[in-house]
């Protein structure tokens, strides 16, 4: 780290958690390229869930119990 971010970083640990919480979120928001609004972003999630029910409610989407989704997470973690 430079000596600036290393201060910066010094002086941001002295926050409160909510403070830091809120000064993280701005700097990951200063990271974005703006293509997208929020609400454009928000839409896409929404089209996308409105879809994968759609194929819930057909039967075209595929199905995976949650007892095999838990049994393969244990598998990949307890490497």
């Amino acid at each position: 780290m430079t000596t600036l971010v290393e201060e910066l970083s010094k002086k941001a640990r002295t926050l409160s958690p909510e403070d830091r919480a809120r000064l993280a979120e701005d700097l990951l928001a200063s990271l974005e390229d703006g293509s997208e609004s929020a609400s454009e972003v928000e839409a896409a999630w929404e089209h996308a869930i409105r879809q994968r029910v759609e194929e819930v409610k057909i039967g075209t989407a595929k199905l995976i119990p949650a007892e095999d989704v838990y049994a393969e997470t244990r598998r990949i973690y307890q490497k």
